[in-house]
């Protein structure tokens, strides 16, 4: 009999992570976590793979070690272990007067090593980019702020009014909110948050890479002002551009 119930159980309680979230990162039901570790149900193959890739194992050794034997038990030793997973999350960082270049070096391992990376100890393992703005299109989120995005593999995973960081072709780099397109199947449309600005539509076969925005870090500061009157005001807006949005595309 595997370990690996007993193994996934234990890398959650290293991550600090709940079932629910756990299940969030491998795209399962939290129900299935619960299975797995309670050994009522053997993990499947890319569920398996998945963790071996997010932990950097192998699956002999997620399969048949015990984890938590091997490492000792000791604070110390999974604060390392931990400390190497996260030294794994370097976020590669775009600033606005590099994203003409990102634009088509985005695919080139040489351009991306250049960029200039930081960390954030919160993050989950995962491939992420941080990506500067500019305008007011997304306000109140500020002119400047950084955007903290990790990466969508299929369009299909996108998920309605969410905000991403979107690439393509004909755009370039925006920050938007995303709507499927329900009636036209190869389109996504992209929402600022800001209703001075139209909604547009986007091809599915222009869009390089997506990246779910995961955290904002701005200047102090930097926020601007909003009374109540004005905030109503663009509440009311939004809601009024998203329901019209909605009866066209349904």
């Amino acid at each position: 009999m595997s370990n690996a119930g007993k193994n996934l159980r234990y890398l959650r309680k290293l991550r600090g992570w709940t079932q629910e979230e756990f299940a969030n990162k491998l795209k399962i039901k939290r129900s299935l976590v619960g299975a797995y570790e309670e050994e009522r149900a053997e993990p499947k193959l890319e569920v398996m793979e998945q963790v071996c890739s997010i932990f950097k194992l192998t699956l002999e050794d997620f399969l048949f070690k015990d984890l938590a034997e091997n490492t000792g038990g000791s604070y110390l030793d999974r604060r390392r272990q931990l400390k190497m997973v996260a030294e794994s999350n370097e976020i590669r960082f775009v600033p606005v007067k590099a994203a003409a270049g990102y634009m088509t070096g985005y695919a080139d391992p040489e351009f991306v090593d250049e960029l200039n990376t930081f960390t954030l100890p919160m993050l989950a393992p995962g491939q992420y980019r941080a990506f500067e703005i500019m305008g007011d299109s997304m306000l109140p989120t500020p002119s400047g702020s950084v955007i903290v995005g990790e990466k969508v593999e299929d369009l299909d995973d996108l998920k309605n009014s969410n905000t991403y960081v979107v690439l393509s072709r004909n755009e370039g780099v925006a920050y938007k909110r995303v709507m499927k397109n329900n009636r036209l199947k190869n389109k996504i449309t992209l929402i600022s948050d800001n209703p001075q600005y139209e909604p547009y539509n986007v091809s599915a076969e222009d869009v390089l890479e997506i990246w779910k925005a995961v955290y904002i870090l701005q200047k102090a500061n930097a926020a601007p002002v909003w009374d109540v009157n004005q905030l109503a005001g663009m509440v009311n807006n939004l809601q009024e551009q998203v329901s019209t949005l909605k009866k066209k595309l349904n």
